[in-house]
């Protein structure tokens, strides 16, 4: 990133020379110190005027009171706990994981077989781009259960509906079990 703000300035510097063109070559340290400043993308110039390069959206980030408000509001469950060691107040959410178990029937050619996995790979992105689901995954064995998908809904019957809606699930090669599942909010996986 660094480098590509370094060239950008450079060329920017470049062009704002070019009418007053030199017969001699100056040495490229010598003609461009230059500074970046990541904290805003800015290029500053022997402390000249900044050039913005890229403007980064400020937010601030919510508090745990007022995300909590938040989803309370969208009928999410919720709770927080202070964390002994860091003394971080942790907020939990109920999310729904739906595991994805080997269906009755599986006697689908393999045509067939095929068009459902794309149609069941779409209907997991969509779920994904929708925001309904946080992580779907298969399992790495030939066992009952193939996958999972978490749902960020409120109920537990709107996270039922959204797993019976893929096509696996409605020509019944794949069958849906779902629980209630708690994470902190924000924590991502390692």
């Amino acid at each position: 990133m660094k480098k590509a703000l370094l060239i950008i300035g450079m060329a920017l510097c470049i062009l704002s020379c070019k009418e007053e063109a030199k017969a001699t070559v100056e040495p490229m340290s010598d003609v461009i110190k230059e500074t970046v400043d990541d904290d805003n993308n800015s290029i500053r110039k022997d402390g000249e005027s900044t050039v913005l390069i890229e403007e980064k959206p400020i937010q601030k980030e919510k508090s745990v009171k007022q995300l909590k408000e938040e989803l309370t509001a969208k009928g999410f469950q919720t709770f927080d706990y202070i964390d002994e060691k860091t003394q971080d107040t942790i907020l939990m959410q109920q999310y729904f994981i739906a595991f994805l178990k080997r269906g009755m029937i599986r006697n689908q050619n393999e045509e067939e077989a095929n068009r459902l996995q794309n149609e069941h790979l779409a209907h997991l992105g969509k779920m994904y781009e929708l925001g309904y689901a946080d992580i779907s995954g298969p399992f790495g064995d030939d066992g009952n259960i193939r996958g999972i998908t978490i749902y960020n809904v409120p109920t537990q019957k709107m996270a039922d509906s959204l797993a019976n809606s893929d096509p696996m699930v409605q020509a019944g090669r794949l069958e849906i079990e779902i629980h209630p599942w708690w994470a902190a909010k924000g924590f991502s996986l390692r």
